[in-house]
């Protein structure tokens, strides 16, 4: 059998990466909040699309 010589595509995007460090700021932001207050904060950062 030959042995794979490809060498390996560097990423420009990491989609894993990206959305675990959204959760972890979200969770940061959000620890001390009331359900609420949640709400609120995820309703003020809803993302709107353009007509």
């Amino acid at each position: 059998m030959k042995a794979r010589t490809e060498k390996k595509k560097e990423k420009g995007f990491d989609a894993v990466k990206t959305f675990r460090a959204i959760k972890e700021k979200i969770s940061r932001d959000i620890a001390d909040m009331t359900a609420e207050q949640i709400r609120e904060y995820l309703k003020s950062r809803q993302l709107r699309t353009q007509k």
